[in-house]
């Protein structure tokens, strides 16, 4: 048995409020990962792009007020 598949087995024997401890720790885990990628893709440049395209949008006019 895979270390994925003892994962399982002992997440689907949890009681609900050990599941539902487990499933805040994980949301927590992966919005905090995907934050560091964020930041990274950053600071690599990789978002330029997208902020000079909505920038010249805003400049031209193109956008509302919400």
């Amino acid at each position: 048995m895979s270390n994925l598949d003892q994962i399982e087995a002992a997440i689907l024997s949890l009681p609900s409020n050990e599941f539902e401890q487990l499933r805040l720790w994980f949301l927590d885990l992966d919005y905090k990962r995907w934050d560091k990628e964020l930041e990274q893709d950053i600071e690599d440049g990789k978002l330029e792009a997208f902020a000079q395209e909505a920038i010249a949008e805003y400049e031209s006019g193109h956008c509302r007020e919400i």
